[in-house]
């Protein structure tokens, strides 16, 4: 799977017949028609409390998606620029969360020779001891 372009409802439709979940559950669940649950199906993104609902229904968390996407795309903010600007009341996360589809991606662009080590620790500011923790480790296992 690629974290770069996200089709949240094709997503959510394979969740769905994987799960075998019937049509006439989710339409009690969401109050709504059999054509809006379609609609759902088809939609590129969906809004947040319907994500969120979907997320309890199937028991996933598909917002963990476009976390992986923020981890792999989005340009980093620079320390500097971080501090000069006012502390926010929004809550601030310590670190990245890698987790081990992200892992996979990384390693597997190692390991298929579409990017280096270096490559992968500038484009995702991963610490170079992380990375190289993440090779011994995974590579114990295959």
């Amino acid at each position: 799977m690629t974290f770069k372009e996200i089709n949240i409802g094709q997503m959510i439709e394979k969740a769905v017949t994987e799960s075998g979940i019937e049509m006439s559950r989710i339409c009690n669940f969401f109050k709504c028609k059999e054509k809006e649950v379609t609609e759902m199906y088809q939609a590129k993104s969906l809004d947040t409390e319907i994500l969120l609902k979907w997320s309890k229904l199937l028991e996933y968390d598909f917002f963990r998606i476009y976390t992986q996407h923020l981890i792999l795309y989005a340009p980093p903010v620079k320390q500097e620029e971080n501090e000069n600007n006012k502390k926010s009341s929004l809550p601030q996360f310590r670190k990245n969360i890698y987790t081990k589809e992200i892992i996979d991606f990384i390693l597997e662009q190692i390991s298929n020779g579409k990017m280096t080590k270096n490559e992968v620790i500038e484009r995702y500011r991963i610490p170079k001891t992380t990375l190289y923790k993440w090779i011994s480790k995974y590579s114990e296992i295959k």
